[in-house]
């Protein structure tokens, strides 16, 4: 009967509030040992995530413009060479044909 009643008290005081706040049966405080400096180091973290995003999306954005640069300007140099007479009609469309493509 006293065994029984040691069991009992056991299991009540897991859920009864015996242990100190957030640390159950077994939990050893894991953890909470960091306080704020594992406040300090989460916000850094989640604001690196966040600039390296920006950057991400930043370089995609002007990669992609520079692409588009690049190519405007290979097909300006070809108006030029055509203006200039260096290349004929004939050419002059086969090629536009390639850049555009």
């Amino acid at each position: 009967m006293n065994m029984d009643f040691i069991f009992l008290k056991s299991i009540l005081s897991q859920w009864g509030g015996d242990y100190v706040r957030g640390m159950g049966p077994g939990m050893m405080n894991w953890g909470y040992g960091l306080g704020w400096l594992g406040t300090i180091i989460s916000i850094v973290f989640w604001i690196a995530v966040i600039v390296g995003i920006i950057y991400l999306i930043r370089w995609l954005a002007v990669s992609s413009s520079n692409k588009a640069k690049s190519e405007e300007s290979a097909l300006e140099i070809l108006k030029k060479k055509y203006a200039q007479d260096e290349i004929s009609k004939e050419e002059f469309q086969e090629k536009k044909k390639d850049l555009v493509a």
